[in-house]
């Protein structure tokens, strides 16, 4: 690898990267008709999420349910479906 950042720690990539995947949201909080029980059903409180490395792991993860439409795709720790699984220690991101 040349010099300089990881892609994952790279502000100027990783900013690009948000509002491409932004637009692929399931469930946007910004939305008038988001569920308030979905704020407890976010993708980052679920035990199939796995976090990516460097600074853009501090917002994306890959989903790992093969339940899920997201198996295998990275999401934005506060989308969410209806395949959500609560973590046993209730953990976040």
């Amino acid at each position: 690898m040349s010099g300089g950042p990881w892609t994952g720690d790279d502000r100027g990539h990783n900013d690009e990267c948000h509002a491409r995947w932004m637009a692929s949201l399931n469930r946007s909080t910004g939305e008038p008709d988001y569920q308030d029980d979905w704020y407890d059903s976010q993708c980052g409180g679920c035990r199939f999420w796995v976090t990516l490395s460097g600074e853009v792991g501090r917002d994306y993860g890959a989903c790992t349910s093969s339940l899920s439409p997201f198996d295998g795709r990275v999401r934005f720790e506060h989308d969410g479906c209806d395949c959500f699984a609560a973590r046993e220690d209730a953990s976040f991101g």
